[in-house]
Order: structure tokens, then C-alpha cells, then sequence
């Protein structure tokens, strides 16, 4: 339990106004919901090493605008439980548990970073699931693309599963270091260095659990930066002219450590055509929290009246 020295605010965040779960091939999902319970859906899916706590200023924003906010901790993320092994796949069958928990109809869909990517195959794999889609800063660049002849891609494939499982081997009993508030926050900064000391210590009393010698990140340390299973990022990006709905692609303009480092002119070869690309000046990867009011206001236009077309 927190005491109340260790507690943490944050201006504008909110935390969710309910919290249920939901199964899904045998791993149990935290679902976090803002807003009317009877309001017009629409879902988040957070970045890796996120969690669904990372939205408390962005959901409620939308939440007042009229939507119910639904999002989840991925798995091996937040409150969901641990799996033994993760795969890319597995993600997007989680999302899809939540989906039908929430409606079985075309739903509007937020990701960011990892989950604007994992959003982005789903609304191109299954077009009637979702009804409209926004990728913040899910998209990786052309920048990052090995150029390799044919022939050398099933080694690529090969070398890439080996780390995967060698890694997942080596990390199955290992436990997080523990820390302060202060100390977690500081770790998490050098992943996260435009972000201010205040909000990385609220995340810590939301992402973080309390242990007798000290405060440890939630999520499970079999995972990885980069890792998500056998799996590239910048696969996605051949993706994207098979999505077929409305589609808003967010980036902000300044490089950081967790970010793609993708700009406009990246992905318009790639866009559909019912597609818009946004660039946020002067914020980072996590453009929805340096700048959640303007990120929202673009939202909510490309989303429209909630419950009606946009």
C-alpha cells in the first residue's frame, strides 16, 4: 500500500473511472475505462513498456467530450499478468478480446508507439472491426530498414528468433531492481528524457508496485526494448496502404530514444488515401503526453460527434 508521503499528482490526470478484466487465451487483462459508461466507445492500446495509466491526462479529455474511453494493460504490461512467452500475434488477439467485451460493432481506435502499429495490422487485417483509426507516433520510418539482398532475409528471420527465444531463456526468473519513487522515475527518464520528473514519479505510483526493500516496475523484465516476440517495426510500414478507413497518423517533430524518428514525408509514399498525416511541432514521441490538449483537439476532428460520422 502507498503511504502518504509516497503518493503523486499530476495536473489534469485522471485515473480511470472503472477498472474490470478480461481473458484471453488464458492471460487476464486489466481494462481501464474513463467516461459515461453509456457513451460511444472508443479504444487505446499504449506503447511498449507503457501501460494504460500513461493516458490519465489524454483519456479524460476525450471522456469529456463525450466518449467512454475503454484501453488496456498489455500483457506482461501494468496490472495484466505475465505470459510465458510474447508474441506480436498474441497482442493483437488480446486486443481483440477487449473489443468484444466492449461492443461486437466497428470501433474507433487509438495506438500509440507499439500500439499504434499493432492497431494499424489489425485495421488492416480486420477493416470492419474498426471504424476509424489514429496512430500516434506508431510508424516507424524507411529510415530504419535494413537494405538487404533476398537471399540474406530468412537468415535475418532465423537470427532474429534465436535472440528472441536466448533472451526469453536467460530473463524467465529474473526480477526487477528495486528503487525509490525518485529512483524509478530517474531510470525511466533516460528512456524518456523529454518527460518531467513529476510525471515519471505519478507513473511510478500507478506502474510501479510497492515490495518490502522498495518500488519495482510492474512490467515483466523477460521483455525486452525492441523485443515483442520475432518481429520487426518497420514491417508495418508495408502495411499501410491496405487500411481502408479513416485514418490520422500523429508524429511529433523532436527525436528521442523510444521514438521512431519518422517524419511526414516518410510515410505520405505509404499513406492510403483516405489518410492525413500530422506532424505535432516541438514534442517528442510521446506527443499525446508533452501536448495532450492539442493532440486531443486533432482526435476528436478526425473522430467527430461521438456516436456519429465524422
Amino acid at each position: 500500500m502507498t503511504s502518504a508521503d509516497e503518493t503523486r499528482t499530476y495536473p489534469g490526470a485522471r485515473r480511470p473511472d472503472r477498472h474490470r478484466r478480461v481473458d484471453t487465451t488464458g492471460i487476464s487483462l486489466a481494462v481501464h475505462e474513463w467516461g459515461d459508461e453509456d457513451a460511444p466507445p472508443v479504444l487505446l492500446a499504449h506503447g511498449g513498456f507503457d501501460f494504460a495509466g500513461t493516458y490519465d491526462v489524454f483519456a479524460p479529455l476525450l471522456a469529456d467530450a463525450g466518449w467512454r474511453v475503454v484501453s488496456w494493460d498489455q500483457r506482461g504490461h501494468g496490472d495484466s499478468e505475465h505470459a510465458p512467452l510474447y508474441q506480436w500475434e498474441a497482442d493483437i488477439r488480446d486486443a481483440l478480446a477487449v473489443f468484444d467485451s466492449v461492443t461486437p460493432d466497428p470501433v474507433p481506435v487509438i495506438g500509440h508507439s507499439k500500439g499504434g502499429s499493432l492497431m494499424s495490422q489489425l485495421a488492416a487485417s480486420l477493416p470492419g472491426r474498426i471504424s476509424s483509426l489514429v496512430n500516434i507516433d506508431g510508424v516507424p520510418s524507411h529510415r530504419s530498414m535494413p537494405d538487404v539482398q533476398d537471399h540474406d532475409r530468412t537468415k535475418l528471420l532465423a537470427d532474429d528468433l534465436a535472440g528472441w527465444l536466448d533472451h526469453r531463456r536467460r530473463s524467465a526468473t529474473n526480477s526487477r531492481k528495486p528503487g525509490t519513487i525518485e529512483e524509478l522515475a530517474q531510470r525511466r527518464s533516460q528512456m524518456n528524457p523529454r518527460l518531467s520528473q513529476e510525471w515519471l514519479e505519478y507513473l511510478v505510483t500507478i506502474g510501479a508496485r510497492r515490495d518490502e526493500d522498495g518500488w519495482r516496475w510492474k512490467i515483466d523484465p523477460s521483455l525486452r526494448m525492441g523485443g515483442f516476440g520475432p518481429w520487426r517495426p518497420e514491417w508495418s510500414l508495408y502495411r499501410l496502404p491496405d487500411i481502408t478507413i479513416p485514418f490520422l497518423v500523429v508524429l511529433g517533430s523532436e527525436p528521442e530514444p523510444m521514438g521512431w524518428g519518422t517524419k511526414t514525408g516518410d510515410v505520405w509514399p505509404y499513406l492510403p488515401r483516405q489518410a492525413r498525416a500530422v506532424e505535432v511541432p516541438d514534442v517528442g514521441h510521446f506527443v499525446h503526453i508533452e501536448a495532450p490538449a492539442a493532440t486531443a483537439e486533432l482526435v476528436l476532428e478526425h473522430l467527430g460527434t461521438p456516436g456519429g460520422r465524422s
